[in-house]
Parts: structure tokens; C-alpha cells; sequence
């Protein structure tokens, strides 16, 4: 690289390479090819789908009633325990229903779908401004240790872009004491492989890549 120096060495100037039209061009296809590959890999890394069947079988009480039905499936179709159902308060026209914890209606759902009602049971949690995931994971696990019955292995079914998060959140909950296994169930509001051709897609799979992100790398349990 050659040099000149200019006004008594206060200035000087300098040769250097920069890219061509052609080099640009390549330079934009590749992140064009990255940019393509990152949105096709956010789903199916969100998504994560770890089943580790026996112990107890947890599932959110927010879920779709299609994701009860894959519930009542994986409990028939696996020995487990038990299954409980964990949720919050419904902050949402709870004055108009009989169940005022999502908990409390999913264990409702699964009664009306025939299951036995000595196979489950309801485990609600508190109200809280954040950390739902979170703080529904941890009833569960304060109610199992004042029963004495910490499981070795948990199986949690959720939603498809909910999965990485419960099961990390999770985890963290239960450290090296227990198994946790996830089952993602693909969500009927999108096409998983094209999330972001529809809003219901866009909305869950970014919410949830952001969400991953607080919990991954901000959040911090509390004392």
C-alpha cells in the first residue's frame, strides 16, 4: 500500500481495495442466503420438540384445546404418573366463567374429554405482572416438594414457538434433579414452515424469539 504525505505529515493519502459491482453483488447475495436461513431456522429452533416420557406429564392450561387432546394421547399412549395442569388468573372475561384460573379449565377440558379425573390435577398460580412461564413452573415445583414427590422426569406439552422457552425456564427450575423433556404441538393459527406469510405466525414466532432472548440472557431468578 503506498502512501503520500501531505502538509508536513499532517496529512496523507492511501491506496486501498473496495469492492467491485461484482463484489457487491456477492456480498449481497450472501446475506441475502443468511438472512433467508435465519428466518426458516427461527421457527423449527423455537419449536424444539424433546419428548422424554414417564414421571409427570405437565401441560399449560392457556393451550388450545387440540393441544388437551394430543394430552389425553401422549398420557394413553405413555406411562406417566400424573398429569398436572399449570396456569394464571384469566384476565380476560373471567366474570362470565365459571374458572377463573387457566389452570382450573384446562383440568376442566380434560374432565370433559373423558379422561379420569384421578389422572390430573390442577395446579394454579398466582397473579403476576411477568414472568407467567415462569412462575407457573415454579408453583408446580414448590407444591411436588411440599408433597415430597419431586419427579425425576417431567414431560411438558405446549405450544410449537413456546417450547425452547418453557423448557429452558424450566430447567433452570429444576436443575440437574430432573429430566425435563418438551412436546411441541404445531399451533393451527399458522403454517410453521412459512410463520411469516400470516400475522398469527409473525406475531408468535418473533414474540417468542424475543421472549427466548429476555429469558436467555436478562432474566434472573429471584431469591
Amino acid at each position: 500500500m503506498s502512501t503520500m504525505k501531505l502538509f508536513w505529515g499532517l496529512l496523507q493519502r492511501r491506496e486501498c481495495f473496495c469492492l467491485t459491482w461484482r463484489g457487491r453483488c456477492v456480498v449481497l447475495a450472501l446475506v441475502a442466503l443468511a438472512l433467508v436461513g435465519a428466518v426458516r431456522g427461527i421457527h423449527p429452533f423455537l419449536a424444539v420438540h424433546d419428548s422424554q416420557p414417564g414421571g409427570f406429564l405437565v401441560v399449560e392450561g392457556w393451550a388450545p384445546d387440540y393441544v388437551f387432546d394430543a394430552v389425553t394421547n401422549e398420557f394413553a399412549r405413555n406411562h406417566y404418573e400424573k398429569i398436572y395442569i399449570t396456569g394464571n388468573p384469566i384476565d380476560k372475561g373471567a366474570p362470565l366463567m365459571e374458572y377463573k384460573n387457566a389452570a382450573h379449565l384446562g383440568a376442566a377440558t380434560l374432565a370433559k374429554m373423558g379422561l379420569n379425573t384421578n389422572c390430573f390435577e390442577a395446579v394454579p398460580a398466582p397473579f403476576v405482572a411477568r414472568d407467567r412461564t415462569y412462575t407457573s413452573a415454579l408453583t408446580l415445583k414448590q407444591k411436588l416438594a411440599a408433597e415430597g414427590k419431586l419427579p425425576a422426569k417431567l414431560n411438558i406439552m405446549t405450544l410449537d414457538a413456546h417450547a425452547r422457552r418453557t423448557q429452558m425456564l424450566v430447567e433452570r427450575i429444576y436443575g440437574t434433579n430432573a429430566t425435563v423433556g418438551i412436546l411441541a404441538i404445531p399451533s393451527r393459527d399458522y403454517d410453521g414452515e412459512h410463520w411469516w406469510r400470516s400475522s398469527p405466525g409473525v406475531r408468535m414466532v418473533l414474540g417468542e424469539l424475543l421472549a427466548y432472548g429476555y429469558a436467555r440472557f436478562l432474566f434472573t431468578q429471584p431469591e
